[in-house]
């Protein structure tokens, strides 16, 4: 979005976090009495620049213990303590989009006791989650949905006769999705108590504006300067409709002008701002004006912060402290041991590169990861031919499809979880125009910390229903790059292949990857007893599980599928005719490859003689955040899953 305002100067931190400060657990006497809303209402305004220095001292502290998302908390600390203090949370509705600002929020709604269990086995969550507290009014993990939520919670107060606001607080960053501006259209036609908070955290800081800013933001926030303007625009009705209208317009574009608010005028909403996010005495007159009045209609906030701001490390390294393992408090530095392999992310991103070197047609695109798909690498070496789109995952999908359309290879590289927000531009502008565009599917399967909104576990079956979709899933990260040189071959129709978040297997890397023949798996151990065909990155775990069925005198066959779609049908065959039992395994949910497995063999007669078929996939849950080895215990993913299953179905009658 271009701007058109002056920088706002940005308020230094009230009090710097101590450099003496360690990993111990700050002396907090004000946020010790702010267990919850209620107590922290009972503050003075005087004690809230204190109450912030607490707060991010907290934050800090447990962060550099657990790890997950920090830069983006510290941002808005004044800005959460503002909006409890102001507002009556949880009776009003307050969504944070997305939710890793949300720490400082947990820890002033009751959740402080649990802070230091982040992202565990049991513990809180990394986002908001309605089933966490009632603080948590909607779960907001993926971008760009507040808006759209508030305001169905703003028609739901109002068609419920009560007076609840509904405020959505939204990054900047999440206003790249189209989804946010679909919402502002229809909420701008309505005269719904709706309140936006637009965190702009990205823009750059220039000498001081605040004051004036700060300034016409109470004044145009404030109920005398509304009623005025109500009473103008009634006096004005009494004109001939085009001075009216004129007139109208002319007031809107004055404070646009002034504000840069045009832009949300236009889409319906009474713009307020920009103001500093680090300033109470700027924060809290505007958020009083706006809960207290009287008028109706969407209202937008304009909150400029600063990311990582009071704490020195994060603020030169906005990026880095985005997201964050463990680290030491007074020198930022993080804790990471030593890896064991390149990450499969690391591996597509010089993969695609040396592909690219070969191919001027091949361009790289994402939307809003570049640094977590590989895509970031490949812009370093090819600037012109790497595209970051934004949080906007449906014309990311489109953009490719116009680039295949014109003879161009595009590689779409997006996680999973965020390409389901893209769904219906896969089946409408890529698979049924059979448009070759090339989709890289990282953190697919099961991510750890992240959970169940982040997990990859339905893009084997949403995929693979698609009429000429390639789907390949790679079982070690050599097998990655041979599956993105197939990627490249394949000229025709539109392929995907999954690969999943962390580290390879170790495998020795080729210099290049061959191409693959489509829908040829291969044998890595021949037995005549159990059969293990695996799909994706769980084929050590197979091979596991046949070292523990021969301990059991039972012959094992594992094989590595590599083509979800199409399969080996010749494979299938052997398998099916020279074993007792076929075992299948994928990272997914139920409806993708064991489904395709299953309607061959059913269709061919291959069920019919008495062969036993048991297929392994994600159980049907969502399986909340714990470390990947819990995660995969509960899903029964072990290899001593797989032997105890085949040693019962074996068994049995």
């Amino acid at each position: 979005m271009t701007r058109t305002i002056q920088p706002l100067a940005i308020s230094p931190a009230p009090t710097p976090v101590p450099s003496s400060l360690s990993n111990a657990k700050p002396v907090t006497p004000l946020l010790d009495r702010c267990g919850l809303p209620t107590g922290l209402r009972q503050l003075p305004d005087s004690d809230l620049a204190q109450l912030a220095d607490e707060l991010r001292q907290e934050l800090i502290s447990a962060v550099s213990e657990t790890g997950g998302h920090l830069g983006a908390g510290l941002g808005v600390v004044e800005l959460t303590i503002a909006l409890h203090y102001v507002f009556d949370t949880p009776y009003d509705r307050l969504i944070w989009d997305v939710g890793h600002q949300a720490y400082p929020h947990k820890i002033l709604t009751g959740r402080r006791d649990r802070i230091r269990t982040l992202r565990q086995g049991c513990g809180l969550s990394g986002f908001t989650k309605r089933s966490e507290s009632e603080f948590d009014p909607f779960g907001t993990a993926h971008s760009s949905t507040s808006i759209s939520a508030a305001l169905g919670m703003a028609v739901a107060s109002s068609a419920k006769g009560e007076n609840r606001a509904a405020i959505a607080v939204i990054g900047d960053g999440a206003m790249s999705a189209g989804m946010a501006y679909e919402a502002m259209n229809n909420a701008g036609s309505m005269k719904n108590r709706l309140i936006v908070i637009l965190n702009d955290n990205d823009m750059s800081i220039a000498p001081p504006v605040g004051a004036m800013s700060a300034y016409l933001s109470r004044v145009v926030s404030s109920s005398s300067y509304r009623h005025l303007r109500h009473i103008a625009k009634d006096m004005l009705r009494r004109f001939p409709k085009k001075m009216e209208t004129l007139a109208q317009r002319a007031e809107e574009y004055a404070r646009g002008i002034l504000t840069g608010g045009t832009l949300f005028e236009e889409l319906g909403f009474y713009y307020i701002g920009p103001i500093d996010g680090h300033n109470f005495d700027h924060l809290l007159p505007v958020l009083r004006n706006v809960r207290d009045s009287k008028e109706t209609g969407p209202v937008l906030i304009h909150v400029v912060t600063r990311k990582g701001h009071g704490y020195a490390p994060a603020e030169q390294s906005p990026d880095k402290f985005h997201g964050v393992n463990k680290f030491d408090v007074e020198t930022g530095a993080q804790k990471s041991g030593k890896a064991k392999a390149p990450s499969y992310t690391s591996v597509f991103g010089k993969a695609l590169i040396t592909e690219a070197e070969r191919d001027p047609r091949i361009i790289a695109i994402t939307a809003a990861m570049p640094g977590g798909t590989g895509v970031g690498e490949f812009a370093e070496r090819f600037p012109d031919r790497a595209f970051d789109v934004g949080i906007a995952e449906q014309h990311a999908v489109t953009f490719a499809a116009g680039l295949a359309a014109e003879g161009m290879k595009p590689f779409a590289a997006i996680y999973s979880t965020f390409l389901q927000r893209g769904y219906d531009q896969v089946v409408h502008d890529v698979a049924i125009q059979s448009l070759p565009v090339r989709f890289a599917i990282d953190r697919a399967g099961l991510v750890g910390a992240d959970g169940a909104t982040h997990a990859g576990s339905f893009d084997i079956g949403f995929m693979a229903a698609l009429p000429g979709m390639v789907v390949m899933a790679a079982a070690d990260e050599a097998e990655l790059m041979h599956m993105v040189a197939t990627q490249v071959a394949i000229d025709d129709r539109p392929s995907a292949l999954r690969y999943p978040r962390g580290e390879g297997t170790g495998v020795t890397l080729p210099s290049r990857g061959a191409v693959l023949e489509l829908g040829r798996g291969r044998v890595l151990r021949e037995g005549d007893q159990v059969a293990i065909l695996s799909l994706g990155a769980h084929l050590p775990e197979a091979m596991l599980a046949a070292d523990l069925l021969a301990g059991q005198g039972q012959s094992t066959t594992v094989a590595d599928a590599r083509f979800a779609k199409p399969l080996d049908e010749n494979l299938l065959r052997q398998l099916a005719r020279h074993h007792r039992l076929l075992i299948t395994i994928e990272e997914g949910a139920i409806g993708g490859f064991a489904a395709q497995v299953m309607g061959f063999l059913a269709l061919n007669g291959l069920l019919d003689g008495g062969l036993r078929f048991r297929p392994i996939y994600l159980p049907d849950i969502f399986i909340d955040h714990d470390s990947p080895a819990a995660q995969y215990q509960l899903a029964r993913f072990t290899a001593n899953d797989i032997c105890q299953l085949a040693v019962a179905s074996l068994k049995e009658r």
